[in-house]
């Protein structure tokens, strides 16, 4: 267990966090790149095939329409297939969106085996451990990756020197009033 006096978190807790992390969602940040690469590659593939089947389109055999009719249909054709394509791509994008969302949240509620954790403990200042306590609220669910991101979250936005702070304040809060009011009057007092 490495344990140091400094009262805040070293960047080497910062770094076994990422680095736990990361073996944690590998898969999944690979599978998700791997999924919306090929949906990007199929899309443009298609979306170009769109287009040139839309460029190829004759509306002569629409005589009803007349000469008027057939020449707008004909000049205003490439914009309704540009903006197919442009619907299309917001709906593939929006539904990759939630694909990724989906597999963030499914990733986020997997538990941390004990192994890997009493590997992360073990290496983690005891500040590094007071965020994790914090941020792991609810002691009857075991650890998971959640977890674990919210305790490298909070540990990057300074949450071990809050914790420090509110032990100190808890501790004020406890003392008897005297004992606060005199030590803040010698704090006061001027040196002689």
């Amino acid at each position: 267990m490495k344990q140091t006096s400094s009262p805040l978190a070293t960047p080497q807790d910062t770094a076994v966090l990422r680095s736990t992390l990361l073996k944690l969602t590998a898969t999944q940040k690979i599978l998700c790149t791997v999924v919306v690469a090929v949906v990007a590659i199929v899309w443009y593939d298609l979306l170009n095939r769109m287009v040139a089947f839309g460029d190829e389109i004759d509306y002569s055999g629409l005589q009803v329409l007349g000469g008027e009719g057939i020449a707008f249909l004909q000049r205003y054709n490439p914009f309704f297939w540009w903006a197919l394509v442009a619907l299309c791509t917001l709906i593939i994008a929006y539904l990759l969106f939630g694909f990724v969302q989906a597999s963030r949240q499914r990733v986020q509620s997997k538990i941390v085996t004990a192994d890997t954790f009493r590997t992360l403990v073990a290496q983690l200042s005891e500040p590094a451990r007071d965020v994790l306590r914090w941020a792991w609220q609810d002691r009857s669910q075991p650890v998971t990756v959640g977890v674990l991101q919210r305790t490298a979250e909070e540990l990057r936005s300074g949450r071990a020197g809050k914790i420090l702070l509110s032990r100190q304040q808890a501790q004020l809060l406890d003392e008897p009033a005297a004992a606060a009011v005199s030590r803040e009057r010698s704090a006061e007092a001027p040196s002689a």
